[in-house]
């Protein structure tokens, strides 16, 4: 089954504790893992940020809720026992599933809540009525911003004059681990043309191998056509290795090209090469300070 919310988990994981024993969030995470039947894929499936497993997030929310109720206590590091309070709530055989509409019965929680409320009335109510963790809605709110901000670097990479593109697929390439040093891989690019650059760049800091680069400031696909034309470039210069770089889409032709040849291509549309100056910060600082200006990210964290 899919990884359950972090509400679904707190009555489970309260049950964990039933027996008055120490329990570590560690056993925590094998013992609802067995409670809800999750699969292999299940457990190995991440936050939008690539940072933690989801259901190790959602465990850690839902012990942290049942902990700022008073049915649980920390005993040291990542471990955990049940209080009065919590063994109390197990004997009540009307409750079977707990929410944070039930903790609010309890004043440590109500407090913990009105705390955070204060401090971002949007968020919280917000996540009051998501089932997403806190952490999964920063995530998720992060994911959108880095949307945001790649869109925006694409339309303005569109609108660069073509000197300015050069030095900035320059300034990548570098900032990537290629071509030396931004003097280097000057050197060696350093030709405009047709709104693009063409050059040879060092693939590593000695130059032990070459890469041929081509970058097409482009709004129309670039197609199968001219990629064998950039194959023929890099037999021209005994070079196995490219990369084709175009700031508007590859067609299916193009993709499939590449994958027939013997020589390296590797095809970098408009969407990718957003994503790698996001990646590398490259450009991204102004923009990224333009758009947070518009978005609220005051989340909490506990």
């Amino acid at each position: 089954m899919p990884v359950p919310d972090y509400q679904s988990i707190m009555y489970p994981l309260l049950e964990l504790f039933r027996d008055g024993n120490e329990h570590t969030l560690q056993e925590a995470y094998i013992y609802l893992a067995d409670y809800f039947d999750l699969t292999t894929e299940d457990k190995e499936e991440v936050l939008p940020s690539g940072k933690q497993l989801v259901y190790h997030n959602r465990i850690g929310w839902a012990r942290t809720y049942l902990k700022k109720a008073g049915l649980i206590k920390s005993v040291k590091k990542a471990t955990f026992v049940i209080t009065d309070r919590g063994q109390e709530l197990l004997k009540d055989s009307g409750v079977t599933e707990l929410n944070q509409n039930y903790l609010m019965k309890y004043e440590e929680f109500k407090e913990f809540k009105n705390k955070k409320q204060n401090k971002n009335n949007t968020v919280l109510e917000e996540y009051d009525k998501s089932d997403l963790t806190p952490q999964e809605m920063l995530d998720h709110g992060y994911k959108e911003i880095q949307q945001q901000i790649s869109d925006e670097l694409l339309e303005r990479v569109k609108g660069c004059t073509p000197e300015f593109f050069e030095k900035l697929v320059v300034e990548l390439l570098v900032t990537m681990g290629y071509g030396g040093s931004i003097e280097d891989a000057g050197k060696a690019i350093g030709k405009s043309g047709d709104e693009g650059i063409d050059g040879i760049i060092k693939e590593d800091v000695l130059g032990l191998d070459m890469i041929y680069v081509q970058a097409k400031r482009w709004e129309n696909v670039v197609g199968r056509p001219e990629i064998q034309k950039f194959a023929g470039s890099l037999e021209g210069q005994r070079a196995s290795k490219g990369v084709f770089i175009t700031t508007s889409e590859f067609t299916q032709g193009a993709k499939e090209y590449v994958n027939l040849i013997q020589k390296k291509i590797i095809l970098i549309n408009g969407n990718d090469l957003a994503a790698y100056m996001f990646k590398y910060n490259v450009g991204v600082s102004k923009i990224a300070e333009y758009i947070l200006k518009k978005v609220d990210i005051d989340y909490f964290q506990e």
